[in-house]
């Protein structure tokens, strides 16, 4: 069982911290991304797993083995952990059956075995170990990359914005692929990536770091719904925010009345919907129940079946305020129009206190 154990890790380059007091747990076979803005320190933590950079303080345990502690550190080499970066960083000078098997132990009859293994492992045909990298798209040198750290059976993948320099759509699939082969392969996987969407197809843990601090840790659908603060909200997605009045399990706000999970909060606060939590109807009556409000359409941006509406609606400090809100695009409302907003499921409160 390989479970990563980052414990009180401190970094700092010159005065700046780049990676301040983090501690982390990352169970055996599951897939991690670590996600925040340019400068987060998120780099810098993957190339202290790696043994790239060291800690000025901390531990690092990999399947109870220490990798790094205030009395030294394992090599990165005998770290038996894969590492893939931004660029493949493929030798151009060796085919890539070379690039694969740069490194590997034993006799050339053997080497080329394994190889072979390597290419099936990441849908490669076995045709192409006879190339040079240049003579090779943008996935396949990435799936190179990922054959030659797979290539040492490694207890650990680390990939550092491997998908960043892909087309849209092949980002997409191999995402898919490589998330489907390290679960198959049963291997402890770390990403990082400034991408909010790929962190959240991709793990099963996603941890958000800002300032060189984690912020917040867990599955990702919980840190999507119930994100710690607005900053990190408003990172991992679009959201909308308002101000609003708790009482007995209903927050009073500009779109009515809404209500939120706990039912001990009350009196001011702010919540949190997601746009594809409000939902759009022909403009009718206020409802009796003192839910939804009127808004107009005031721009649409058009994504194929996908749109999404920005909808005008008044507040009660007698500005306006712009929602975004996520449609079918076949049915979307024209600019212009007046609908009633109505909203799905819970509010998250992000700032508020108990009742007494």
């Amino acid at each position: 069982m390989n479970t990563l154990e980052l414990h009180a890790l401190h970094k700092s380059f010159g005065s700046v911290p780049a990676v301040d007091n983090i501690s982390l747990s990352l169970p055996a076979g599951s897939r991690t991304a670590i996600v925040g803005p340019s400068g987060s320190g998120k780099t810098t933590l993957l190339r202290m797993i790696a043994g790239f950079e060291f800690p000025d303080s901390g531990r690092i345990t990999l399947n109870d083995q220490v990798l790094v502690d205030g009395r030294g550190a394992v090599p990165a080499h005998q770290r038996l952990i894969g590492y893939v970066p931004q660029d493949g960083a493929l030798f151009p000078h060796l085919s890539v059956a070379a690039n694969i098997g740069f490194g590997l132990p034993g006799k050339q009859a053997a080497k080329q075995s394994r190889i072979a293994e390597l290419l099936d492992m990441v849908a490669l045909d076995a045709s192409l170990a006879a190339r040079w990298p240049h003579e090779l798209s943008g996935g396949q040198q990435q799936r190179v990359a990922l054959a030659r750290a797979l290539a040492q059976r490694p207890r650990l993948m680390l990939l550092d914005e491997p998908f960043s320099a892909l087309d849209t759509g092949l980002r997409a699939s191999m995402r898919k692929a490589v998330a489907r082969l390290l679960a198959d392969a049963g291997i402890t996987s770390v990403l990082v990536t400034h991408d909010q969407a790929e962190a959240l197809s991709f793990a099963d843990q996603l941890a958000v770091m800002r300032q060189g601090r984690l912020i917040q840790a867990g599955a990702p659908l919980e840190l999507y719904q119930r994100p710690r603060d607005a900053q990190t909200a408003m990172f991992l997605g679009d959201a909308v925010l308002l101000p609003a009045q708790l009482d007995n399990g209903m927050a009073n706000c500009d779109l009515g009345l809404v209500p939120v999970r706990d039912h001990s909060l009350k009196g001011p606060a702010r919540i949190m919907l997601r746009p594809e939590q409000l939902q759009l109807s022909a403009d009718a009556p206020e409802a009796g129940d003192g839910t939804g409000c009127v808004g107009v359409v005031s721009d649409c941006d058009f994504a194929g079946n996908t749109c999404t509406l920005s909808i005008r609606i008044a507040t009660a400090s007698g500005a306006e305020q712009l929602l975004p809100v996520r449609s079918s695009g076949l049915h979307a409302p024209q600019t212009g129009s007046r609908v009633r907003v109505t909203t799905l499921g819970h509010a998250h409160v992000l700032d508020a206190q108990p009742a007494n």
